[in-house]
């Protein structure tokens, strides 16, 4: 839902009429799309076996025929899909209506919903040079774009590293995502404990976790004298962002493209469950590059952890050099590029200042 929000804010500052179409998840993201015209469609996870299934495919039609009967009066001028179950109606209207569409891939391995649309839509915007799943007949219609972010994390790119010397408070900033990770609180509290004494003292930790594990993060910090801040939910992360030192999460196709976009250099736990061990591909390129440092899950210990934190923090040029290995690998232009890419799809509306295109984000 970031990088919509992201692209629908671009196009409605260039004059166009974005509207959102979505499930009831998609709408209710607080702050993302409250200027912008929303319309709930239904759609339904194919899962569940046969019964699942057949439900499933009740609520694609629903909302297929829906989002057709919205085009008669909406008329976009484009369709742009994020991926995902919730995109799948509108943009299965959009074909229907021979309407130019394009779908954006946040993820270095190409989802399902994509993988399902591909060879249908106008174009495939990816955020990586490298996707996997996607097949050689389709290389001709794919653009690099990036993964939109949020302004208020693109900002940050014109913010220094902050500086950090010998005897300098270290801040860490702990992040699963929008939902936590249970690994993360189990795990960090105790690794950054086995820190030599002259760095754990330095320590300063802000630590977003899951409502049930809170209380239980809270105590171990306290029991090893950390100081540390513990929130469900971080409304401030990009100021967070600009204030650490070293980030420790997940690798969420959003958290690795504000990682890029800041700089900021990172310790990423990719979820193991993820479809199609996406999270590892979106990991691989700023660690290769040197801004990070990868741990699969099951090899994330506290022993583990304080050896890697050590390797970075110990050594503050060899930080600050991460720093800039992650910033080199963003896009900073993501949202403008893929703005661009909508309004190349339909040339024409772009030099009728009587009638700006209404462009429709579906995500």
């Amino acid at each position: 839902m970031v990088p919509a929000a992201a692209l629908a804010a671009e196009l409605a500052a260039r004059g166009h009429h974005v509207a959102l179409v979505s499930d009831e998840r998609g709408v209710r993201f607080p702050g993302l799309f409250d200027d912008v015209q929303t319309h709930v469609l239904p759609a339904g996870r194919f899962t569940g076996g046969p019964i699942g299934w057949a439900k499933a495919a009740r609520k694609m039609i629903a909302g297929r025929s829906m989002a057709i009967e919205l085009y008669r009066g909406f008329k976009p001028a484009a369709v742009v899909g994020f991926g995902g179950y919730p995109a799948f109606p509108a943009l299965a209207a959009a074909f229907h209506c021979k309407l130019p569409t394009i779908i954006h891939e946040q993820n270095a391995v190409l989802g399902r919903v994509n993988r399902l649309v591909a060879g249908k839509v106008s174009a495939i915007a990816t955020s990586y040079a490298g996707v996997e799943r996607l097949k050689p007949d389709h290389e001709p219609k794919v653009r690099l774009i990036g993964n939109p972010v949020r302004q208020s994390v693109l900002d940050l790119r014109d913010r220094p590293y902050p500086e950090l010397d010998e005897d300098g408070i270290f801040r860490v900033l702990v992040t699963g995502g929008s939902q936590g990770a249970s690994i993360l609180s189990d795990v960090v509290p105790d690794g950054l404990a086995l820190l030599p004494v002259h760095f754990r003292r330095r320590l300063q930790v802000t630590h977003q976790a899951r409502i049930e594990d809170i209380d239980e993060v809270r105590a171990k910090y306290a029991a090893h004298q950390i100081p540390a801040e513990i929130a469900t939910y971080l409304p401030d992360l990009p100021e967070r962002l600009a204030w650490a030192h070293v980030v420790i999460a997940r690798a969420g196709a959003s958290t690795i493209a504000e990682l890029t976009a800041a700089g900021r250099p990172a310790i990423l736990v990719p979820l193991p469950g993820a479809t199609d061990d996406h999270q590892t591909a979106n990991a691989r390129e700023i660690t290769q590059a040197g801004g990070a440092r990868t741990i699969p899950q099951h090899l994330f210990t506290a022993t583990e952890l304080a050896k890697q934190m050590q390797k970075l923090g110990l050594d503050t040029l060899a930080l600050a050099n991460a720093a800039r290995c992650a910033r080199s690998v963003g896009r900073p232009d993501a949202a403008r590029d893929l703005a661009d890419l909508v309004e190349r799809i339909d040339q024409p509306s772009l030099f009728n200042p009587d009638a700006p295109a209404r462009l429709q984000v579906v995500a």
